[in-house]
């Protein structure tokens, strides 16, 4: 596309080589009609109206970054017996803890092995005292139960009565048994046949299965409580939609009420009309003006940084920056997208909005184009349990082990800490704006997610950057290697948009997603 007057085309809201817009797959609404309006559309989810820059730009900002992850809060349960002896009979089960002393010395040795989960986690978590159950009668004693997000029951000993209690307050549960790592544990022996098969062949509980169990590791317990605390930072996620929310070449109804229906989101529409005043208001601000050109000009300095598009466009860019981020305070919430991101926008900010989503994930908010509700959650759920920004992108075809991932917008702190090297270039589509190529590691392991469009399945896809070339693509691109069959991923590959971020995160989002109802297709095991 280029930079003419392309007033009564129908909008490209995505990357797509089709004409099809975001908010319909068969309608097309010109950006004349979507500037009046909307063009009459019902936008789903809350409004946000009558927002003025005086009272958005009074806002407080506590920090140059968006709010951080809430705790997990996380209850350990020591469940355990002590036997009386008895002549001649069996008096006592399977199992190290048999005495009061015992008892203590395996509640310090779990405080101490918490302790050093809560000093390594790269995720916020809290563990509350450790409570002590021989039976369900003990477990009120411990008044902080409910305040849990999940409970890590020590499985030493006890009976049934302990679990079934505690599965009945509707918190996420772990089973930590202990073969060599101290005393070994009853149910370490019958964990399964006993509780999660209840006597039968089959799982019969709800609520938790073989996967819930963990023998000895701590590993094993730290990347399940990393899951759980991405899960619950994700869970009601607040986001605001500017020109409302959509989906790719999808029922503009349809996607959104599923995202809500299974993550609960709140989402809250920011019109192209309110956003418009915003922008010309804050021009109007020589404050704000002179505020964006110093960050502007900061950034351009830095290591690694160079400007190939009008030093203007970037200066707009910082300004819209600005607007979101106090958009985002005054809503209480750290997560935007844009719908119209491929045209409408440009006019009203004089630049493109691809930079401008570069520095707020950069910034630890979570900003995404295309107003793509199929593929958002994914990254909202990656970002939640990696600590670390994520790389929205188009997919190509696979062929020899290697597919093409690309966008317009991309992350400089993919690893959550260092910025990686940058040029700044005009939109790929437009030939207009500020556009990162983020110039991402070759060598680096990434985790990708490739959601359906119901909302049912998901794939996942482990890969290892091997190039970030410069086709005539959307302009932060890589190419990624993979393992399993090309055609096998060219069938099994749902949906449109993928959700890409550096690390191995394959086991935590299979982890959460049991628990909201979606498939885990793990095409890499």
């Amino acid at each position: 596309m280029n930079a003419e007057n392309h007033q009564d085309r129908p909008i490209r809201s995505t990357c797509c080589p089709c004409s099809c817009s975001g908010q319909h797959a068969s309608n097309g609404i010109s950006r004349r009609g979507f500037l009046q309006g909307a063009g009459g559309l019902t936008l789903i989810g809350t409004a946000m109206t009558g927002l003025s820059w005086s009272a958005v730009s009074a806002v407080e900002q506590s920090s140059d970054t968006a709010p951080k992850r809430r705790p997990l809060v996380v209850k350990p349960v020591l469940a355990y017996s002590i036997p009386q002896r008895q002549h001649q009979s069996s008096w006592r089960n399977w199992g190290g803890i048999q005495t009061d002393k015992d008892v203590r010395e395996e509640i310090g040795r779990i405080e101490r092995e918490l302790n050093e989960i809560r000093n390594n986690a790269d995720f916020p978590v809290e563990f509350q005292p450790v409570a002590r159950a021989r039976n369900a009668a003990d477990l009120p004693a411990a008044s902080d139960l409910k305040k849990a997000d999940v409970f890590l029951v020590y499985a030493a000993g006890g009976w049934m009565d302990t679990f079934d209690a505690l599965s009945k307050l509707g918190k996420d549960m772990i089973i930590f048994c202990r073969h060599k790592s101290g005393p070994v544990y009853l149910w370490y022996e019958i964990i399964s046949p006993r509780y999660l098969r209840q006597h039968t062949d089959k799982l019969a509980v709800k609520g938790v299965d073989d996967g819930d169990v963990v023998v000895d590791s701590q590993d094993e317990i730290m990347w399940r409580l990393r899951s759980l605390c991405g899960l619950k930072n994700t869970m009601g996620t607040r986001i605001i939609a500017v020109g409302g929310p959509g989906a790719w070449a999808q029922p503009k109804d349809v996607v959104p009420d599923l995202v809500k229906d299974k993550w609960q989101f709140d989402i809250q529409t920011l019109s192209y009309d309110d956003l418009g005043k915003l922008i010309k208001e804050a021009r109007s601000d020589q404050t704000a003006v002179r505020r964006a050109r110093r960050r502007a000009e900061a950034y351009l300095k830095g290591p690694g940084t160079s400007l190939e598009t009008e030093r203007s466009f970037v200066d707009n860019a910082f300004l819209l920056d600005d607007i979101f981020r106090r958009v985002m305070h005054k809503a209480d919430c750290r997560a935007l997208t844009i719908n119209g991101c491929m045209g409408t926008i440009m006019p009203m900010a004089e630049t493109s909005a691809c930079l401008t989503l570069s520095t707020l994930n950069d910034a630890n908010y979570m900003a995404f184009c295309e107003s793509d509700f199929v593929v958002i959650p994914s990254g909202v759920l990656l970002v939640n349990i990696s600590g670390k920004p994520m790389f929205f992108n188009d997919p190509t075809y696979p062929h020899d082990g290697v597919i093409t991932l690309a966008h317009c917008t991309g992350a400089r702190r993919m690893d959550g800490k260092d910025l990686e090297p940058v040029r700044i270039l005009t939109h790929f589509e437009s030939d207009y704006g500020a556009s990162p190529k983020v110039e991402m590691r070759t060598g680096q392991v990434v985790t990708n997610i490739v959601p359906d469009f119901a909302s049912k399945r998901w794939v996942g896809l482990l890969g290892e950057i091997i190039d970030a070339p410069f086709m005539d693509i959307c302009r932060s691109q890589i190419d990624i290697r993979y393992t399993c069959d090309d055609r096998t991923l060219a069938e099994r590959m749902p949906g449109f948009h993928w959700m890409t971020g550096y690390g191995d995160y394959m086991r935590e989002l299979g982890y959460a997603l049991k628990r909201v109802g979606i498939e885990w297709e793990n095409l890499t095991a």
